[in-house]
């Protein structure tokens, strides 16, 4: 059983009870996109949206605490993703075509609502750092937790006007190698000045700006978490990379890292760890991976083996 259209419309409008018998026991089956009444059978919507969530939800709590509010906002989406988005399709509700007109009568509202979202200049300047952040994050590979803290502390930066004369690249590139150290990644300032379309200086110097300004506070970067990354660019094994974290650990242990730079250390354990399971590795190959110079491996090489006694066996035989 149906309804004719003007009986639809003036449900539609008070929406509370049966058209038929005044019924407010209304059954809203979400399989078949039906409403109906309970009592007398009557279909009040043949169409109806379906306005629940797309999650699941197994406890009354979790019903309760959830609902359908759409995208969570993000701080690194300039205007944190609040906007409205008119998209390119040109097609209605049933996939039919639109006219031309219609058509362009959308091209147009699209244009200005681009403009909308970017009209003043601090709009600008974040869609530029966004986008940038967005670009170096894939690039160096980090997690979607680090690019949003790096979004933060950019948007700091901006309100300090930290960024006024300054490259927005350089300070987008600082606030991420910021992030990273905050959150104990193994990425360096020179992998994310590569990666970025500044000198490296430049970013050192935008770097300690944001330490300065915003009285950071960074961790001592640790050489255990940089082994797996310079081992994984050389194929060393599993067995070999806990050789290596056992003997930074034992230096740690001794206070023999304090001072040193940790990727040079990570690097000379690693060497020190080939050389003992008959890995055969070289210490160019490991400097290159990295980022350091051969000397450099060469010299906390020495003193790791100085200081920690350790015996090496012959490389003659082992090259």
């Amino acid at each position: 059983m149906s309804v004719s259209k003007e009986v639809l419309k003036t449900h539609q409008r008070l929406a509370d009870n049966c058209p038929e018998c005044t019924s407010k026991n209304l059954v809203h089956d979400y399989d078949t996109g039906e409403t109906i009444c309970g009592d007398c059978g009557l279909v009040l919507y043949e169409q109806m949206l379906d306005k629940g969530p797309e999650w699941r939800a197994f406890t009354q709590q979790e019903k309760t605490s959830r609902s359908r509010v759409g995208l969570p906002t993000s701080y690194s989406i300039h205007d944190k993703g609040l906007s409205t988005t008119i998209s390119q399709v040109d097609r209605d509700a049933f996939g039919r075509k639109l006219p031309i007109s219609t058509r362009l009568q959308m091209w147009r509202l699209r244009k200005w609502q681009i403009r909308s979202r970017v009209h003043s200049s601090i709009d600008r300047n974040l869609a530029q750092a966004m986008a940038e952040l967005e670009r170096l994050s894939s690039k160096v590979s980090t997690s979607p937790p680090i690019k949003e803290k790096a979004a933060v502390i950019y948007r700091k930066a901006l309100e300090k006007g930290l960024v006024r004369g300054r490259s927005i690249n350089a300070i987008a590139a600082a606030s991420l190698y910021a992030a990273c150290r905050k959150s104990g990644s193994p990425r360096t300032l020179r992998e994310i000045a590569e990666a970025s379309l500044v000198d490296r200086k430049d970013v050192a110097r935008c770097y300690r700006l944001l330490l300065q300004d915003f009285d950071f506070h960074m961790p001592i970067s640790d050489p255990l978490t940089y082994v797996s990354k310079i081992a994984e660019k050389n194929g060393i094994s599993g067995k070999t990379q806990g050789a290596a974290i056992t003997l930074l650990a034992e230096a740690r242990r001794k206070r023999f890292v304090a001072g040193k730079d940790p990727m040079g250390m990570a690097a000379a354990a690693l060497y020190i760890a080939c050389l003992q399971h008959n890995e055969r590795i070289t210490q160019k190959d490991i400097a290159e991976a990295a980022g350091v110079t051969e000397v450099t491996v060469r010299n906390r090489y020495k003193a790791l083996t100085r200081q920690l006694k350790i015996e090496i066996p012959d490389r003659k035989a082992f090259f």
